[in-house]
């Protein structure tokens, strides 16, 4: 009884540190992109997804503390999916509003990483559950999968490069189904016509959205008006 005891209370011990670990990589990850109140960044964006008709074009990303974010190109504003999707990974990692649970390792692009769930603790939050891929030693967050209330579910990819420091990526890779996803209003100029001369409407299969940045202007103030309402 004594030995059962012992291993009980030495699983519940073990069990509380992967927790205040998870914690900890969470806390140490969000410390790092809350150095960023705001930014600037100028960028390529492509998008590939069937019923949408969007050439590769160059834009102006703005976001803003705590979850203020567009994209600007020359004819208008950006034609992400709108809804559940957080291109501020400090928003995914929700704070004190979510409970982290350990799900092991992998190889991710040649470095290991912990995988980490986050389950919201908030019953109205869209977002349903976030699965992230960290690299612990970099404290950087490699990949994230989302799924949403509303919105079905996204992937996102990064790759770091000159401002890893301030977690800022150099490329983020979005993978969305698009037929899940509501699109900001407007679009319907945007979609691919076809032969029918009519909008296609959005099918069963997998679209992408692609942003490569060139480069930050970080901390130095972003006016609200770029936001819009």
């Amino acid at each position: 009884m004594k030995t059962i005891f012992l291993s009980a209370l030495l699983l519940l011990q073990t069990g509380l540190l992967w927790a205040q670990n998870e914690a900890a990589l969470i806390k140490a990850v969000k410390a790092k992109l809350d150095k960023v109140a705001n930014y600037q960044a100028s960028g390529n964006m492509s998008i590939d997804a069937a019923f949408i008709k969007a050439p590769a074009s160059a834009i102006t990303a703005y976001y803003k503390k705590p979850n203020r974010f567009a994209i600007k190109k020359q004819d208008g504003l950006n034609i992400l999916p709108k809804g559940g999707v957080s291109i501020n990974l400090s928003s995914l990692l929700g704070g004190e509003n979510v409970t982290a649970v350990s799900a092991g390792t992998t190889v991710l692009n040649g470095a290991p990483v912990r995988i980490i769930k986050l389950l919201p603790l908030d019953d109205k939050s869209d977002v349903v559950l976030s699965t992230l891929y960290i690299n612990e030693k970099a404290q950087l967050v490699q990949k994230a999968q989302v799924t949403t209330r509303d919105n079905g579910s996204y992937e996102m990819d990064m790759k770091y490069g000159k401002y890893a420091a301030w977690g800022l990526p150099d490329k983020v890779v979005f993978t969305f189904n698009t037929k899940e996803y509501k699109l900001p209003k407007g679009i319907a100029m945007e979609y691919d016509k076809g032969n029918s001369g009519k909008p296609q409407k959005p099918v069963d299969r997998k679209g992408t959205v692609t942003i490569n940045y060139t480069g930050y202007s970080i901390n130095k103030g972003v006016d609200d008006k770029v936001f819009g309402k």
